[in-house]
């Protein structure tokens, strides 16, 4: 894998979307660019977490509202 390769592939894997056998190869490239490619990385990260900043929130609907605090009355029920 060369370095643009690398970069098109951390941009999938800060969002999660590499499959196993392709995670396995970005990990040994990561490891063979070393700094260079560990400075790629965050500044994908911290691309990420802009976008995802900037956007605004969906309004919710109480039946999503209402299934979430079910979620977690149940979560809360099986802990006790």
């Amino acid at each position: 894998m060369n370095f643009e390769q690398f970069q098109n592939q951390s941009r999938l894997y800060v969002i999660g979307a590499l499959e196993p056998e392709e995670l396995e190869e970005f990990e040994k490239a990561r490891k063979e660019f070393g700094q260079k490619a560990e400075d790629f990385v965050s500044e994908c990260y911290a691309l990420h977490e802009a976008f995802a900043l900037s956007l605004k929130p969906a309004k919710s609907s109480a039946g999503i509202k209402d299934r979430l605090m079910s979620m977690v009355r149940e979560k809360a029920q099986q802990k006790q």
